[in-house]
């Protein structure tokens, strides 16, 4: 998903320094900075039995392994003799990181240290691994050594879907083949300080986790061309994931089919005795999202209307015929997701300005947290805590920017993105300017930029030898130089048809700026601010 910035990716970890890691889960819940539903890491199953590779070890029950393995960030410190003396804790590390590796450096040749990873599936499953040369292991090898493991059932093809990602409540990363885990994992710190939306004490109880997902710059097409039985497992088990989180916006009568679905696949078949109303009160968390659950009161006092979400969950439940094999009802949870259009995306944290209008103007408010979506199609702004599409759109319909903070020093100062698009207002063609803050700017930025960069050659591909013909174009003012950017007005004043947005984008709940065809502000609200 998310990339760490080119310089943090040309950084390698000291091959002589001998750390050891192991990427396990805490107790600590994650948070995405606003209220969220249980960690999709919280409740995982162990592979059982000996693995094929000799470098796997046996896994045994969930709380087996909780106990046999440390939290912790283990660093050896060799003396004099070359044995290893003490072992230090992970906030230790990261405060003498740079002081330990000098003392590792006055050894020529320490011997390979093996290291013991976690990496958890999107199906409830965790696979532990101790790799003889682990600080060295790059991501292709991990996911190799995951797509070759035979009691996961994996074809070889998985590794073209799937790739690594590094992922906690704060901050998600999506892994090149050639990082290595072990790197990132000691540089998370610093990753936090500078893309994290917490304070110094949330930060250091970060702990993030290896999982195995979907990748990002996978078409949409080559998930719907699957047919193994394994792979689509692992899909559905991320749209859901999905789905619970709020990720994915959809009506609400789509998420009580979905939960329906859901309750089939796990409960199996109907049964009268056991699958009632009550049940579904108290099971209700399990399969709608959290946005549906907040009338828990209604439940405490056990009340449920004919529309209550319990009710209808459990009708749609029962509607489902007993026979249906588990593999058609996967394919319709997928089919669905595959049709919404922020479908597997990248999500960066972020936060828009409330708009707000008269006397409550004077009143000071707080911006609505967001998450940004983006996926080979576009850019999505949702509310995930309503689960709201906010804003919606092609990468043909848009321009955006990357802005610096005004203030470097100062942490309430944060970099923003800009996203512009046409509407017809009045009657009028007009051009909209959003504002999302976020620490994540630069990573959103630079992912935008590889998709439209993508969509360029495929388009120059496309054309045929001496077409001059004018097509549609997707402008990038990110490529241009901070000197010379262009006004994002002026650059999408030429274009000829006003986009047709994905869904039904509110603008009534964003702060945005308008500008007229000449590129003149005709319109602004909350704390925007022009001048010429």
């Amino acid at each position: 998903m998310a990339l760490p910035s080119n310089e943090q990716q040309k950084e390698n970890p000291d091959p002589e320094s001998g750390h050891y890691i192991t990427v396990i889960p805490v107790d600590y819940q994650r948070n995405r900075g606003f209220p969220q539903p249980p960690d999709q890491y919280s409740d995982f199953k162990t592979i059982e039995g000996d693995f094929n590779r000799p470098d796997v070890v046996k896994a045994g029950s969930a709380s087996e392994n909780n106990d046999n393995l440390p939290s912790e960030v283990y660093k050896p410190l060799t003396d004099a003799s070359g044995k290893f003396s003490k072992e230090y804790e992970d906030n230790a590390i990261n405060a003498q990181w740079e002081k330990e590796k000098n003392q590792q450096e006055s050894h020529s040749e320490p011997p390979v240290q093996s290291l013991k990873v976690c990496i958890y599936l999107m199906s409830d499953v965790a696979l532990h691994m101790e790799l003889e040369d682990g600080v060295n292991t790059s991501v292709k090898e991990l996911v190799q050594a995951i797509v070759t493991e035979e009691q996961l059932g994996l074809p070889r093809s998985a590794a073209n879907i799937f790739t690594l990602w590094m992922c906690s409540g704060l901050l998600e990363l999506r892994l090149k083949p050639h990082h290595q885990p072990f790197t990132v994992r000691a540089k998370w710190p610093d990753l936090l300080a500078k893309y994290a939306h917490a304070t110094e004490s949330r930060q250091g109880r970060d702990e993030p986790v290896l999982s195995f997902q979907r990748n990002v710059f996978v078409p949409r097409f080559v998930d719907e061309r699957v047919k193994e039985a394994r792979v689509l497992d692992l899909l559905y088990c991320e749209a859901r994931y999905n789905i619970l989180e709020g990720r994915y916006p959809c009506e609400v009568g789509h998420f009580i089919m979905l939960g329906g679905i859901q309750a089939r696949l796990e409960l199996g078949p109907y049964n009268p005795h056991l699958h009632t109303i009550h049940f579904f009160r108290e099971q209700h968390s399990r399969f709608l999202p959290v946005h549906m659950r907040r009338g828990a009161w209604r439940s405490w006092l056990g009340l449920s209307g004919k529309n209550s979400p319990e009710v209808r969950l459990l009708e749609h439940y029962k509607r489902i015929p007993p026979a249906t094999p588990d593999r058609k009802l996967q394919r319709k949870y997928l089919e669905f997701c595959w049709a919404l259009p922020y479908y597997g995306c990248a999500f960066f944290q972020g936060q828009v300005e409330q708009p707000v209008r008269g006397l409550t103007s004077l009143i000071t408010h707080q911006d609505i947290p967001v998450l940004v979506g983006i996926n080979p199609q576009g850019v999505y702004v949702i509310d995930n805590i309503q689960c709201t599409l906010l804003l919606g759109l092609k990468f043909e319909e848009m321009s955006w920017d990357f802005a610096k903070p005004s203030q470097e020093d100062n942490p309430d100062c944060l970099p923003c993105i800009f996203i512009q698009f046409r509407v017809v207002e009045n009657g009028m063609r007009v051009s909209k300017i959003l504002q999302v803050f976020s620490k994540q700017a630069v990573m959103m930025d630079a992912l935008i930029s590889g998709f439209v960069e993508d969509i360029k050659k495929k388009t120059a591909a496309a054309k045929p030898a001496g077409d001059e013909t004018d097509r549609p174009p997707v402008y990038d003012t990110a490529t241009d130089s901070d000197d010379t950017q262009m006004p994002l007005t002026m650059v999408t004043g030429a274009r000829r048809d006003v986009p047709q947005t994905c869904l039904g984008n509110k603008l009534s709940k964003l702060t945005l700026a308008t500008f007229d065809d000449e590129g003149r502000c005709i319109g602004q609200m909350g704390s925007w601010a022009f001048s010429y």
